[in-house]
This record gives C-alpha cells, structure tokens and sequence, in this order.
C-alpha cells in the first residue's frame, strides 16, 4: 500500500519498546511519523554486587500504563491500530508458569554478572561449541546461564528440587522480555529469531533450539518459547485486555535488530551504532553468517515473513549511557545537560583516561572480571576533565568496534548510521565522529528502535507492501570527521593501554 493511497479510515502500526531503563510506547503513520509517544521508568533492583534485576510484573504494568497514556494523548482509537510491533531488551531472562502466568524469579537482566563463575568452569571444547553453534563469545551476558541460575536458586512453593522437575513436565515458559510481553498480550509462547540468536542455546546455521547446548547448560526443552520470524503475526491482544480489541501482534524483535531495520540497513555493509546504557553497532552481513576472530558476535539480524534470514556482525560495549549516568550518581554532574558545557570548553582530557568497565569488556576482549578504570589523575584533575574522559571512553570503545567489522569484511564500514538517547547532543556527535575518524549520519526521527518493531510489524500484515514501500530514510545531521588524526590515534593508543589495565581486575588474589 503506497504512503499516500488514502484509507477508508486513517490507520497506524503501535510499537511496544521495553529497554533496561524504562518502556516506551509509540504510535507510527504510514510515513514513518510519530503520532504517539508515551513512556514510563522502571525500577533498578540490585539485590548484590554485580546483579541486576527486574521486577516482571512491573514491566508489563508499565506496558499497559504507557499503551493508555500514549493512545489517550493522541486521540486515537485502539481499534485504528492495524498492528503491533514489539521490541526488547535483549537476553533479559524471566521464567514464569504457563497456566497463571506468575514470574517464577525477577527478571535477570542481560549485564548482571552473577553466573561468570559457571561460565569460566566450561571447557575448550564446549566454549568452541558455543563459539560455532551460536555465533557468541560464551558470557555471563547471554541467557542461558542465567535461565539454569533461576532453576536452580529460584524459590518454588514446592521448592527447588521441583523447579526442574515442573520445566521439564512444560509448567515452566521461559522467555526474553518480548516472550513476556507476547504471552502476556497474545497468550502465546513464541520468540523471534533475532531473540533466539541471543540466548547460548540457539544454533544460528540450523535456526532451531540445539539438544547439545541444551545438555550443557542443564535447560528442558519443554520451557523453551516457539521461534518464528522476526516479522509474522504471532496472534492477536484479547479483547478484554489493554487495547479493548483484537490487534495483531505482527512484529518481534531485539532492540539492537530492530535499530538496524529502523535505520534501513537492509543491504549487507550497512552499519548502525546504537547509544544507549551501552553502545551496540552492528552490520548487516545478508542471508550468509560471517565469522570473525575479532572479539565480534556473529548473530541473527532479522527475519521478514517468508524470506531468509538476515544476517549481523555485531560488536557490543556494555557501559555508555551507564557511564554518563555514572557522573550524575557520584555527583560529578548535577544532570545531563550539564555535561555538554563542561566538556565542551575543553579540547582534551588532560591526560585523564576513563575505561567504563561496569560490567565487564565486550568487543574484542570479552572480559567479565574487567572493571571500571580512572587513570592519570593529578591533583590538579578537574571535574571538567573527567567529564571529557568519559565522552572520550565512548568513542574509543565504539571504535574497537567499528575497526573489528572493518578487518571481518571487505566492506567500507562507513558512514554509519547512530541512535539512542546520547547521540541527541550535537556536539556528543561531533566528539564520536572526530574520535571514529568516520562520518555519522543521524537520522530525522529519533525512535528507530520502536520504528524497526513498528515495520517487522506493518509489513506482516500488509501496512506496507514490501521494503521497498517502506518510508525512505531521512537523514537529520551529518557530521564529519575533523581533528588531528595523529594527536587522535595517539589518544586512543593510551587509551587503549589504559583497557589492559582493567583486565582481570575483579579477581581474588
């Protein structure tokens, strides 16, 4: 259907994005325009040192809170809505019981790094098995550790030994936080491909749930989600739910997959970066897996309806955003838009390297006992230096990246496209691109990440025709690579020296 066919009635395609920080709800047009825009926090439960939780129940509060107050706002009836995408934080682990829908445990959140120890017991050979079957770098970070952590630990009316025993027999689902979300809208139990590709259980070249991994990590098959494509109607909202009628649900995928789809990088060596609590870029490789020996993760992109799968390259750092909040927390910064004037009216760190190590080192170390690094501070150290070494962090750990995707292929890995909540700020831009040495294309509309849930679902039920009818991306800002590239390449190599010093920090000796 052409944007400008007009409609017996004028129709849109909603968008549920549910991230670490909050949920988000926004309706779209058929020109990709946002008609509708509501979102809600959620709280940050961290019961001990390195763990991160969720509390189920909240997030789909929050879901249906935001649903009301978006469609409220706008004025639009549910009954207008002619699908509905979903998109998630990814790799996320909730487990809840199939009849009554109650969470087993809190959501376990993907940089909670409690289950590191069970990593670093497997051997060689189940680590490479890993490494082939699903494309990842075996870490705390995916969701099968954490899914035999809550079998395990979680508390049961019946008590634990029952646990498995109740997985084993189908009482249990286990699901990403889109599972959830589906289950709860549809009362299905489904998955997409891109979700599936992030849980260490997935065999991205067979597409199907793999029985030696399963074995590994101890996981019953009988709890595990139906995988579809990330662009197919997974079954309808009940009618006596939030929306009052049966929508389609059409639409499911991972939040960093759903950017690369909302910034139509449809054709292998399109790039996205995404800034959010941390920096995910990812390539388009097409419907061919590529390998790498640099630290990447080779991953599921998308799936549309009948089609192949689409393929990714995808470097991930985990602290961005985190970090940013960071100088808020310690007080370094009363807010977020103090930042910007006080790194802007300095052309350095002065010699002041911060390496954000939360939560460990993604790309190309993969390091989950790294932590968080300060070094060269003086006396003479101000909070505006330190305020710059942090945006600097960020460019020099985005670069890891990008520099990896560029030895994995024979593509140009440039310009690349970026989102998330940090690359609002011109001159946080500006700052990456002068660090990356690459030109960064902003797009026009902000939310790609609910725009790429919103187009798996329109084009599943016929919204949009095909890709090609899909709304052109516009571009918002250019920004250009400028600085001195010698004095640039000099930073980022003392930077870099910096990151050796934060391995293996959290190590007892």
């Amino acid at each position: 259907m052409s944007p400008d066919q007009p409609h017996d009635r004028e129709s849109y395609v909603g968008a549920i994005d549910q991230g670490t920080k909050g949920t988000r709800f926004l309706v779209f047009d058929q020109r990709g325009r946002v008609r509708a825009n509501a979102y809600e926090r959620h709280e940050q439960l961290r019961p001990s040192r390195g763990w991160l939780e969720h509390h189920p129940r909240e997030i789909w509060a929050d879901a249906q809170a935001v649903v009301e107050r978006g469609l409220d706002r706008a004025e639009i009836e549910p009954t207008q809505l002619s699908a509905l995408g979903v998109t998630n934080q990814r790799e996320t682990t909730l487990v809840w019981d199939r009849e009554s829908g109650k969470p087993i445990y809190n959501a376990i959140v993907w940089s909670d790094r409690r289950t590191t120890d069970r990593i670093e017991e497997l051997d060689t050979q189940s680590k490479e098995r890993v490494r082939e079957k699903t494309g990842l770098e075996p870490d705390a970070y995916f969701s099968a550790t954490k899914l035999a952590w809550i079998l395990d630990n979680a508390d049961s009316e019946t008590g634990q030994r029952s646990l498995r025993r109740r997985a084993e027999a189908g009482e249990l689902c286990f699901g990403t936080v889109d599972s959830w979300l589906v289950y709860n809208l549809t009362g299905e139990h489904a998955t997409d491909v891109s979700n599936a590709s992030r849980t260490m259980l997935y065999d991205i070249h067979e597409l199907a749930w793999d029985d030696e991994l399963l074995e590994e990590f101890a996981i019953p098959r009988a709890m595990l989600p139906d995988v579809r494509p990330s662009s197919a109607v997974y079954g309808r909202t009940n009618a006596d739910g939030v929306f009052g009628t049966e929508i389609p649900v059409a639409g499911v995928v991972g939040d960093q997959q759903a950017a690369l789809l909302g910034q139509s990088c449809f054709d292998p060596g399109d790039v996205k970066a995404t800034y959010g609590t941390g920096t995910f870029a990812l390539l388009n490789t097409g419907p061919e897996p590529v390998d790498s020996n640099g630290g990447l993760l080779t991953t599921v992109g998308y799936q549309l309806d009948g089609e192949p799968v689409q393929y990714a390259l995808e470097g991930a750092s985990f602290t961005t955003g985190g970090a940013i909040d960071w100088l808020e927390t310690v007080g370094v910064v009363d807010g977020p838009v103090e930042i910007e004037s006080l790194a802007r009216g300095l052309d350095s760190s002065g010699g002041v390297y911060f390496v954000p190590a939360f939560d460990g080192l993604g790309t190309p170390h993969w390091d989950p006992r790294a932590r968080g690094t300060i070094l060269g501070l003086t006396r003479g150290t101000t909070r505006e230096q330190l305020v710059r070494a942090t945006l600097e962090a960020v460019g020099h750990q985005t670069r890891q990246l990008i520099e990896a995707m560029a030895a994995a292929t024979e593509w140009a890995v440039e310009p690349i496209h970026v989102d998330g909540g940090v690359v609002k700020n011109d001159f946080f831009c500006q700052l990456q691109a002068d660090l990356l040495r690459t030109e960064l294309h902003r797009p026009a509309v902000e939310a790609t990440t609910a725009l790429g849930a919103a187009f798996a679902a329109g084009l599943a039920v016929d919204y949009w025709d095909d890709v090609a009818d899909l709304p052109e991306w516009e571009l918002g800002k250019r920004f250009e690579s400028g600085g001195d590239p010698e004095e640039i390449d000099r930073q980022y190599g003392r930077w870099s020296d910096a990151v050796e010093r934060t391995r293996e920090w959290a190590v007892e000796r």
